[in-house]
């Protein structure tokens, strides 16, 4: 069959995606710069000025839209403690998808490529160093590395340390108002988090600055509220385990439970539970496969009581010793590492069970649907005009702000219930869009679904789709999906055709699968 010339319509391709966000030039609300108010504002000893660097970072993410090209660059900057001989600690958002890092003098004299030692997006922490020795050996000469200050309390002082850009150095008090176990970058990785109450103007553009206490690292400063004037600070009990756990060289993360919950507030759901009026408890109506609570037994529809004997009330909190009320998951991302063991008090059927579990890591590439995917290219597949990608949670989020509602119904049932999919794929694999083409003739506004099989092949993964097309000798290629049993026919001579005037009209690669 003979193939018709490609159309020039690869402009239309936008219609048939996504919608991208707003803007990727506007800093997110979370991470406005940091200012400093002249009331609250003294100057700092010049000698923790060998105690800090100015971290620049050079940034690029992936377009959700045209997976196989890049977003426009973005810079960043922040000023960051020196913990370590040539280690500098700085946030996990300072370094995702960044394409260069660099250390510069905090009088911006001297400069040296910085590279990542270990970094945690969920906990929002990145350790890094020099990527040269000379060049790290010449900036780092005559620093002090900060000493780690002990936890502190509610109510006492701490201090926000900044560098203007004319180098003076200023120290700015704040009162450590609350702590709580809150997400300060990614959603749904929830870390202990001081609140420190600081009124703040502008002195030298950072996105994250080091928080002091008597001359101490007492954390690292993540955002500031503007309105409210209040700052979001990375706990001491995060960082001092993030750095204790990177300092081996093989940085696994902090564990997971592998469940979710949900309050027992409700008078009928307690009683139809079998709890009793002095008794709080969570329920778990998710155990994640694979995860450390399966392993150990845990399932969907017990209550969560208590974990290594501290109980747990009906709003998910227990009382620690030295914080007061906090949210139950810092006994297992706060206060425990990959391996540890904890007893959790459970109710099954309304009869108390004990259970011991060892704790281990939910690695995100093994999730059905990703929460993140910073620092590696995204998969995908363009065949005839047709453009396939692997489910992920910023896929979904590139539909905007309300993306919980303006996303595909499909699509969110995949992100929300994976269980759909256990034992069938590894990823989701849906059909994004359609590039107007000869190909696709009566298809271009067919997206969003969800691929089951291509030519007889159950599709598991990225890698499986691509071996089903390149695997099919045949004039057509059956595409069949999720939703009603709907099958789409392509005509391979057409569609190898397009995808050869693809390549030469602009798209640099037609498909990844790593």
């Amino acid at each position: 069959m003979r193939a018709t010339p490609l159309l020039p319509l690869l402009l239309l391709l936008n219609a048939c995606q996504p919608p991208k966000p707003a803007t990727t030039e506007k800093p997110p609300e979370s991470t406005p710069e940091v200012v400093v108010s002249t009331g609250d504002t003294r100057p700092a000893p010049v000698d923790l000025k060998s105690s800090v660097v100015r971290v620049n970072s050079t940034q690029q993410s992936w377009n959700p839209s045209q997976p196989w090209e890049k977003n426009a660059p973005t810079k960043r900057r922040a000023l960051a403690a020196i913990v370590g001989p040539q280690q500098v600690l700085t946030t996990g958002e300072m370094v995702a998808d960044a394409t260069y890092l660099e250390f510069e003098s905090p009088d911006g004299t001297r400069f040296a490529q910085a590279k990542v030692i270990a970094v945690d997006y969920e906990a929002n922490l990145a350790l890094l160093g020099p990527a040269d020795e000379a060049e790290g050996k010449k900036l780092f000469e005559n620093t002090t590395p900060l000493e780690l200050a002990a936890p502190p309390a509610i109510g006492e002082t701490l201090e926000i340390f900044q560098v203007e850009d004319n180098g003076v150095p200023l120290l700015t008090s704040g009162l450590l108002q609350s702590i709580d176990v809150t997400a300060n970058f990614l959603p749904g990785q929830n870390f202990l988090t001081y609140l420190v109450k600081a009124s703040m103007q502008t002195a030298a553009s950072s996105y994250s600055l080091p928080v002091l206490q008597n001359g101490k690292l007492a954390g690292v400063l993540i955002s500031y509220d503007s309105k409210d004037q209040i700052s979001d600070v990375a706990s001491m009990d995060i960082v001092s385990r993030f750095l204790k756990e990177a300092q081996g060289g093989n940085y696994l993360g902090f564990p997971s439970l592998g469940i979710s919950v949900a309050r027992t507030e409700d008078a009928s759901f307690r009683a139809w539970l079998k709890l009793g009026e002095d008794q709080g408890g969570l329920y778990i109506n998710t155990v994640r496969k694979g995860g450390a609570a399966e392993a150990a037994g845990v399932q969907k529809g017990d209550v969560l009581l208590a974990i290594d004997g501290h109980p747990i009330d009906r709003h998910g909190y227990y009382q620690h010793p030295n914080y007061g009320s906090i949210f139950w998951g810092h006994l297992v991302r706060g206060e425990k590492t990959i391996g540890d063991k904890l007893k959790l008090s459970l109710l099954r059927n309304g009869e108390p069970v004990e259970i011991e579990a060892t704790l281990a890591r939910d690695a995100e590439e093994s999730q059905l649907v990703p929460d993140y995917v910073f620092d590696r290219a995204p998969n995908f597949l363009v065949k005839g005009g047709f453009v396939f990608q692997e489910l992920t949670r910023p896929l979904l989020e590139s539909f905007g702000e309300e993306w919980m509602t303006r996303a595909p119904l499909n699509l969110l049932d995949a992100f929300e219930n994976p269980e759909k999919y256990e034992g069938k794929a590894e990823r989701v694999i849906f059909l994004s869009g359609s590039i107007p083409t000869p190909a696709t003739v009566g298809y271009e506004r067919v997206r969003s679904l969800i691929v089951r099989k291509v030519n007889g092949k159950e599709i598991r993964d990225m890698k499986s789709l691509i071996e089903a097309f390149s695997g099919n000798m045949n004039e057509l290629h059956s595409i069949e999906f999720d939703e009603e049993n709907f099958t789409v026919y392509l005509d391979e001579a057409v569609s190898s055709a397009v995808d050869r005037q693809l390549l030469q009209r602009g798209i640099t690669r037609l498909s990844r699968a790593e």
